[in-house]
């Protein structure tokens, strides 16, 4: 095991009902609030209600920031980030999944920076300071309500980058899993694609030797898939909801990795593109793309993968490549079980298009540091996406 830091300071909130302290929490940090929200679900569901009540009652003023796209765009955050300014606010408050709390963090370093906020997404400038975030959890994928990481696309390069700082952990998140009632099957089905895709990055990335950080990913994802058919089964099942969320926010928030020494996140890496390049779900191009990659990697050494496939899906065998194949077919399926694409037709990209999301990709891996990771590579991995 490598040396490491753990330090998460996010305080998080958990449970039904937990909704109506947000304006408690958010209080403690000043009495103006930027409210930034989604495309309008957290209205028709009934949370936007229950959040600026609980905001009013606290005697908290707000200005809102609505229309956050699923994935997060510059411009829309360029705008978050004017209003923050002129206004002055004191707080962010975002409520929805995890690109309204990716696009809120880019707004609450951005208010307070002298520089323009891509600045932080290229490596160009580092967020020194942000103004204090709460957020409303209403989907379990990303991990962004307890971690110090967001991303954005700039939408005039098609460039997917990321931030990443300590003043961008949020300083309480409320978890409450019956706002996560209203997400439709298919979301479901890719956020649990999004949260374990979190998990294998490290797993299958890093050189080290840890059975205690296996473990405990392996169990992660067994229980995400396990929460996943319960939910797509019975939409209402509260405590199934309640593990699903627990599980995602368990997924990113840098206990899985730490002590794993050097790893990297080739799968993000080449979906970025996708998402970037035709504005599809985060999860749903992980779906198509881990497979892919899995089947890859697992060509150049089996013995992880046979190890997942043993461990994850309960398979048995003696030759190692065979057995990786069969843990790989055996994710792949269940991807698809759950109603997520698992190829680029099903995702609605042609095979044509694979060099150009190649050459996309290249410049996330170099910024990365990814460096085995070529056009041509790229393009080998997405060839086994088809």
């Amino acid at each position: 095991m490598q040396p490491f830091v753990f330090h998460n300071p996010t305080k998080i909130v958990f449970g039904v009902d937990t909704v109506t302290k947000v304006g408690k929490y958010a209080a403690a940090w000043g009495r103006k609030a930027l409210l930034v929200y989604g495309q309008g679900s957290i209205k028709r569901s009934g949370v936007y209600a229950q959040v600026t009540a609980a905001l009013r009652d606290s005697g908290i003023e707000w200005l809102e920031h609505s229309g956050v796209k699923s994935n997060p765009v510059l411009s829309h955050v360029r705008a978050g980030v004017k209003m923050a300014r002129e206004q002055q606010v004191d707080v962010v408050v975002a409520v929805g999944g995890g690109s309204v709390l990716d696009e809120a963090k880019s707004i609450a370093a951005g208010a307070l920076a002298d520089n323009d906020v891509w600045d932080f997404f290229t490596g160009a400038a580092r967020p020194k300071q942000a103004l204090p975030l709460v957020t409303v959890l209403t989907l379990a994928a990303t991990g962004s309500e307890m971690n110090c990481g967001g991303v954005v696309t700039n939408e005039q390069t098609k460039q997917k980058f990321d931030i990443s700082a300590p003043c961008l952990y949020p300083k309480v998140s409320i978890l409450d899993p019956q706002l996560t009632c209203s997400v439709p099957a298919d979301y479901t089905a890719y956020s649990a694609v999004d949260a374990i895709s979190h998990l294998l990055e490290g797993y299958f990335t890093s050189r080290e030797q840890t059975p205690l950080q296996d473990r405990f990913v392996e169990g992660l994802v067994q229980t995400i898939m396990e929460s996943t058919d319960q939910i797509l089964r019975r939409p209402d099942d509260i405590e199934a909801r309640a593990t699903m969320m627990w599980a995602a926010s368990w997924a990113l928030n840098g206990l899985s990795t730490a002590g794993i020494g050097a790893y990297g996140f080739p799968n993000h890496m080449i979906e970025h593109s996708l998402s970037a390049m035709y504005d599809i779900a985060h999860g749903a191009g992980l779906a198509v793309v881990m497979p892919g990659w899995m089947s890859w990697a697992a060509q150049r050494d089996a013995n992880k993968f046979a190890q997942f496939a043993r461990r994850v899906f309960a398979l048995n065998g003696a030759d190692d490549s065979e057995l990786a194949a069969a843990g790989i077919a055996a994710l792949k399926r269940w991807f698809a079980a759950s109603g997520a694409p698992v190829t680029l037709v099903q995702a609605g990209i042609a095979a044509d298009d694979i060099p150009a999301i190649a050459a996309n990709a290249t410049m996330l891996a170099q910024k990365w540091g990814l460096r085995d990771y070529s056009a041509a590579v790229i393009e080998e991995i997405l060839r086994r996406c088809c």
